[in-house]
């Protein structure tokens, strides 16, 4: 019969029971959870660390809290300018959201106001984030979920709390913006919306170059038209107009926000002047 483990060997073990398990769901881009695994451990403080562009986190029966790191997978001078956004999903409960930067705190996302969904961004250099578990009775029904991004301080949908977004971009920015956005798309503005965060901006496309998801839908096989929403924040006053645009920009959590957006002839002159000076970053079909 074997003897029973003592007690002072069997914490440090329980200990790494609970370590491993948070390590063994995590892939660095995302992290799933349990608070259970903090049940008599309420005060225990897990570290996470991802690393990837973007991803999520679920942190099921949430209780006691966690810290978790988001960095970029490498190290570059580039860094330091990221934003870090998140949308909480809309079941999200059972925890605050804190920003906590060497050890202060400052409130990010307040439990209730979770399942409205609204993305929230600050500066990589803020901080972790630090999210608590709210004490409940009954912790069976609460799930603190949220996508994340990194994103460029000049895009995104909260990056305009960081630049100017509704400044015109300058012909570098507008050059490169070409080579590096996730759509580039050549078209006209049918419609803009004005919602309750954002302008929503109706276009119709008659070439895209390239989007990184699908977020401008095709007209059919024989109907060269591509239509879709672009967001952009409300102070930059857009107004739908006659002419022909160069639209750029990102797409964030499936939505596409507005980057840089010259008249398309006014980007026609900047490319052939840069095509011929031979400063243009990369090659664009412009026929």
């Amino acid at each position: 019969m074997l003897a029973p483990m003592p007690a002072s060997l069997l914490l440090p073990l329980l200990l790494l029971c609970r370590i491993s398990f948070g390590q063994y769901s995590s892939d660095q881009c995302s992290w799933k959870g349990s608070g259970l695994t903090h049940e008599g451990h309420a005060r225990d403080v897990e570290q996470v660390y991802l690393r990837c562009s973007q991803g999520s986190l679920e942190w099921l029966y949430p209780t006691g809290a966690i810290i978790v790191n988001l960095r970029p997978n490498t190290a570059s001078p580039a860094a330091a300018r990221l934003s870090v956004c998140i949308k909480p999903s809309a079941e999200s409960s059972g925890t605050n959201v804190y920003l906590d930067r060497n050890g202060k705190l400052r409130l990010l996302l307040r439990d209730q106001d979770q399942a409205q969904g609204k993305v929230q961004c600050f500066s990589i250099q803020e901080g972790a984030l630090f999210i608590e578990a709210v004490p409940h009775m009954d912790i069976s029904r609460r799930i603190t979920a949220f996508q994340y991004e990194l994103v460029s301080d000049r895009l995104g949908p909260e990056a305009h709390s960081v630049g100017a977004p509704c400044q015109p971009c300058s012909d570098t920015e507008m050059l490169l913006a070409v080579c590096t956005n996730d759509f580039v798309a050549r078209g006209s503005i049918k419609m803009v919306e004005l919602e309750e965060e954002h302008s929503s901006v109706t276009v119709e496309l008659r070439r895209l170059y390239r989007q990184k998801t699908q977020v401008f839908l095709s007209g059919g096989v024989r109907v060269r038209r591509w239509t879709g929403h672009i967001k952009m924040p409300l102070q930059c006053g857009v107004k739908s107009g006659e002419g022909e645009f160069l639209f750029t920009g990102t797409v964030r959590f499936g939505e596409a926000w507005m980057g840089c957006a010259p008249r398309y002839k006014d980007f026609l002159r900047l490319y052939g002047e840069a095509q011929q000076q031979g400063t243009n970053p990369c090659h664009m079909d412009t026929d």
